[in-house]
């Protein structure tokens, strides 16, 4: 009875919590705004699909084996005039199945996007806590650092940040390496942003009486900056992270469609792009078409998502 009592009570917490959250301001915006219902549909549609690709995927893109190089060119929904064999986007010049290769890709694309995204957070967000908190000449340095990367474009940096990574890289490892290099290389070029938002928020909380507080009590300044002002300037860098994410993916389809980002044997939908580009202006239009709208679709959708996040948050607009 006790069991059955106490697994009663967690089941009742658990409905609370998604009732409390369900009728939160935040999921009440979001029910109210069609613009943001659709693109979160979109989005969570193509991660959910990426993430599912080997189930999802009627053929494995980069498996030679079942490569059948007769059934390349073959234009959507058609049948090969050689093999009969017929695919809903088409093939590639190597007979790969274009559905199937942006399934892959896309998986390539958002690993890069989230993992960047996730390293420009840690460094922009620590830099940002000490830079506010501390002040003095450790400020000066830190955001004069970030001063002097801002007058780069983002993706010059980034491919700074790639040509010196891969080329202290070891040949045999420059491929194993490349995406990992590729997502250090935009996580560098991108934490600007967090630290000077979270910098100006820390500038702002750190006068404030719970700081006070807690300096009286004695918590040391890691303490601090972590367990109390950090939990309150992270609505914004949300909604940085938000809008970041669908830039680094852009970042990441522009390196690999120049040839310095994901290797052609893990292609990202940059590189299937790239790839489609060549054969545009022979006829083969779906090559290039299907994963330009794929990325399209992607970095609209979660730009979208990032400036409904932005007015949510903002409680000025409330």
């Amino acid at each position: 009875m006790t069991d059955l009592s106490d697994n009663t009570v967690q089941a009742g917490r658990a409905r609370s919590r998604l009732a409390m959250a369900w009728d939160s301001d935040l999921a009440y915006s979001f029910r109210r705004s069609p613009v943001a219902m659709i693109s979160g549909l979109v989005t969570a549609l193509l991660i959910l699909s990426a993430v599912f690709a080997p189930l999802i995927a009627p053929h494995d893109p980069f498996n030679p084996g079942t490569l059948n190089l007769m059934n390349g060119f073959t234009p959507p929904s058609e049948a090969n005039m050689f093999t009969g064999d017929s695919f809903w986007l088409g093939t590639d010049d190597q007979g790969r199945d274009v559905f199937s290769t942006i399934l892959f890709g896309l998986r390539i694309s958002l690993f890069v996007g989230f993992a960047a995204v996730a390293l420009a957070m840690v460094i922009g967000i620590t830099l940002g806590l000490v830079a506010g908190y501390i002040g003095g000449l450790t400020e000066t340095v830190i955001m004069r650092v970030a001063d002097v990367q801002l007058t780069f474009p983002s993706i010059l940096v980034a491919m700074l940040i790639f040509g010196i990574a891969k080329g202290i890289t070891p040949p045999e490892y420059r491929d194993q390496m490349a995406i990992w290099v590729l997502i250090l290389a935009i996580g560098l070029s991108d934490w600007v942003q967090f630290a000077r938002v979270v910098r100006g928020a820390t500038l702002v909380e750190k006068s404030k009486e719970y700081v006070a507080a807690a300096r009286l009590i004695g918590r040391s300044p890691v303490a601090i900056m972590l367990r109390h002002i950090l939990p309150n300037v992270l609505s914004p860098v949300l909604v940085i992270a938000t809008i970041s994410l669908a830039l680094a993916i852009i970042a990441e389809a522009t390196l690999s469609f120049l040839g310095v980002g994901a290797p052609p044997t893990e292609p990202s939908l940059g590189t299937l792009i790239r790839i489609g580009q060549g054969f545009l202006f022979s006829g083969e239009w779906w090559i290039l078409f299907f994963p330009a709208m794929t990325l399209l679709a992607l970095a609209l959708s979660v730009n979208l998502l990032g400036d409904w996040l932005r007015d949510a948050l903002n409680p000025r607009l409330r």
